[in-house]
């Protein structure tokens, strides 16, 4: 069972994954807990999201401010104690775990020191520093558990998964990842101790903590089901399950019972912010299912993802958006009949270690677009520039061209590319708002459509595309 950092956020939110934690051991014969850090909290006064707080600080640092770090660190201080206080019954632990904390933020206050010396925050440096608030959440939730009269250990992902060293986003070595987690973990969980394991973090095979990118909790407790064969995961949050689109945009939006493996990778790579992109591949050799829930509604069955077909209903069954995009376009007449002209344009921006979340083509070979993250525009645009100089001056490329406000609007469902008229009533359902398609992207046999659309006309976008699924 992997919680959020909402699920987490105070020691009421603690308490009540405590009993969901206390009745899945009834029910189960072996349980493993996942923790983010912990997240904001229902009250009004409490601002505080732990990671946010730690790589600002970091960031602060850097530029070479120490107000920042120091008071993130009363924040935190005053945050993980409160959680403590309120939240564990016995005194003995309450100031054990208590020391803990303090230990672990005077070793924040001592990094972020030396970063704001050093004038950067490295990435070994920013993993260092993200990685604390799981740290210390796993310690809390392990001590709110106990008090709630279920046996738990808290256990440093560092221990058990382990990674390459690409900080910051970090790819695990699953067979080293697999065994120690087993050799970790199975002997708590013989003796019926239920693990809380840190989300989010890692570290290589030399001990140095790595992390998994943001929103890598979720993908923690795929790579811990995987190890320990488990026969089903839980992720909880904040919410009913996946939704057909984000309830801020459209106030319609409802929980989807079940939806594919490939449908949910398609939601999460483009916007959907219930799952990280990568947290379904562990599962999927094994075929262990994943149910999404909510902390504070557990009683509500929340969403279903399977390995195989996921029919019923209409054939979209969501809508998401990633705002912030560029669509950078290279167009010529001279292009027409070059062989190799889209194969330099990928090459020249994956030089800039950009990602492409999509491109399209027209059929003339008059222009091709590639639509990237809208902050990578001052990489790719001079780097393309270089490749084409040569074809730019003598006219067989006209320009390379940028337009950086988009957003990228994605219909999922198993059902599009097999049912006739989907891609026209998306179509109609935008033209009849008066919304301009920039860019159209489909597969043959995908579960997805993506049009670029202005970044002003995105929420009415999404809610034309939602119109179709309500």
């Amino acid at each position: 069972m992997k919680f959020g950092g909402t699920s987490v956020g105070d020691a009421t939110a603690m308490r009540q994954v405590a009993r969901i934690t206390r009745d899945a051991v009834a029910h189960w014969d072996e349980v493993v807990v996942v923790t983010s850090a912990m997240g904001r909290s229902p009250n009004p006064k409490d601002h505080v999201k732990v990671t946010d707080a730690l790589l600002n600080a970091a960031r602060a640092a850097a530029a070479g401010e120490d107000e920042t770090y120091r008071r993130a660190r009363r924040e935190l201080s005053d945050k993980h104690h409160a959680a403590i206080d309120a939240g564990i019954t016995s005194v003995d632990e309450r100031r054990a775990i208590g020391d803990e904390i303090d230990k672990f933020l005077d070793g924040f206050e001592m990094l972020c020191a030396s970063v704001r010396v050093l004038g950067e925050a490295t990435p070994r440096a920013m993993d260092a520093i993200a990685g604390l608030g799981e740290r210390m959440a796993a310690r809390v939730l392990a001590g709110v558990i106990r008090s709630a009269g279920v046996m738990a250990e808290s256990i440093d992902a560092t221990e058990i998964i382990v990674t390459n060293t690409a900080h910051q986003n970090a790819a695990p070595l699953m067979d080293m990842t697999r065994e120690r987690t087993r050799a970790r973990l199975q002997p708590l969980l013989e003796r019926r101790i239920v693990p809380v394991v840190t989300g989010y973090v890692g570290a290589t095979l030399k001990g140095v903590p790595t992390t998994l990118g943001r929103g890598g909790s979720d993908f923690s407790a795929s790579l811990v089901a995987d190890a320990l064969d488990a026969t089903e995961v839980h992720n909880f949050s904040d919410v009913d399950g996946v939704l057909t689109t984000d309830p801020r945009i459209a106030s319609d939006a409802r929980t989807i019972d079940i939806l594919s493996a490939t449908e949910m990778s398609e939601m999460a790579f483009f916007g959907a912010q219930v799952l990280h992109p990568l947290t379904i591949l562990p599962l999927v050799e094994k075929r262990i299912p994943l149910r999404v829930k909510n902390t504070f509604n557990p009683s509500h069955p929340g969403t279903l993802i399977v390995y195989g077909a996921a029919r019923g209903g209409k054939p979209v069954k969501s809508v998401s958006a990633i705002a912030d995009v560029a669509v950078i376009t290279v167009t010529g007449r001279g292009m027409q009949g070059v062989a190799g002209i889209a194969g330099r344009t990928f090459t020249a921006v994956a030089r800039t270690g950009t990602s492409v979340y999509m491109f399209s083509q027209a059929s003339a070979e008059q222009n091709i677009c590639l639509v990237v993250p809208k902050d990578s525009i001052e990489r790719v645009k001079p780097e393309l520039d270089r490749e084409f100089a040569r074809e730019i001056f003598s006219r067989d490329i006209d320009a390379v061209t940028v337009l950086d406000d988009a957003a990228i609007v994605t219909a999922v469902g198993s059902g599009i590319a097999e049912t006739p008229g989907v891609s026209g009533r998306v179509f109609s359902a935008l033209g009849d708002r008066g919304i301009n398609i920039i860019a159209i992207a489909q597969g043959s046999s995908e579960c997805g459509i993506s049009l670029v659309v202005k970044g002003q006309s995105a929420q009415d976008a999404v809610r034309a595309v939602h119109s179709l699924i309500v």
